[in-house]
């Protein structure tokens, strides 16, 4: 795929939806750690429904700490694997006051160096709290960038390193959000929607559905 078709696609997705965002509900970076950490093998809604007992409740990494773990398990158990998630949270909120005054680290290092938190999650805190020019690359942005051809890949980190080199500047703030939307909505693992695709011209999967 060339650099004039890359950047048709993000000038389609941006006109679709000029201000995309994550469907994760959050009022701080620090609410928005905390729904991604409890996103894995998760769904956004199932999340939302946690952090809807969780945060009016405790939306702090002292309030949390002062919650304990059974208080915060009892607030996300509907979760997968909440255990170990709750696990997580209180050890991170407790590194986030003992070594960042509360507050959640704008800094790659410093937040993969807090329990549960991986490369996906920095980059979705990065991107969506901090605004800065990452992709976090799920499941849904593989499928999208491998299928369409816009930065295919043979790993999740492959992937990101092309999105990065081969995204139009401009979009690189938005274009994490834009491609999970697509991934989820239209361009799906099974039977994606190819009828309602706005880039499907561009697009060079082969095996497109019909409308």
């Amino acid at each position: 795929m060339n650099a004039a078709k890359r950047r048709e696609i993000f000038e389609r997705l941006r006109a679709a939806n000029p201000e995309p965002t994550t469907e994760l509900e959050y009022n701080s970076p620090f609410e928005l750690l905390v729904a991604v950490t409890l996103s894995a093998q998760a769904t956004d809604v199932g999340v939302n429904k946690a952090t809807r007992r969780l945060f009016p409740v405790a939306n702090t990494p002292q309030a949390i700490l002062d919650l304990g773990l059974d208080g915060l398990k009892e607030c996300i158990r509907t979760i997968g694997l909440y255990n170990a998630k709750a696990e997580n949270i209180m050890k991170a909120c407790r590194m986030l006051v003992e070594l960042h005054g509360g507050e959640v680290p704008r800094d790659r290092k410093a937040l993969e160096a807090l329990p549960g938190v991986g490369r996906k999650t920095a980059n979705v805190v990065l991107n969506t709290a901090f605004g800065e020019p990452t992709i976090a690359v799920d499941t849904h942005i593989y499928r999208v960038a491998n299928r369409t051809g816009l930065a295919p890949g043979k790993t999740v980190l492959e992937v990101e390193k092309k999105l990065l080199k081969f995204t139009p500047k401009e979009f690189l703030r938005d274009a994490h959000h834009w491609l999970i939307l697509h991934g989820r909505y239209v361009c799906r693992a099974r039977r994606p929607n190819c009828g309602q695709c706005v880039i499907r011209d561009l697009c060079e999967y082969k095996d497109k559905t019909e409308a």
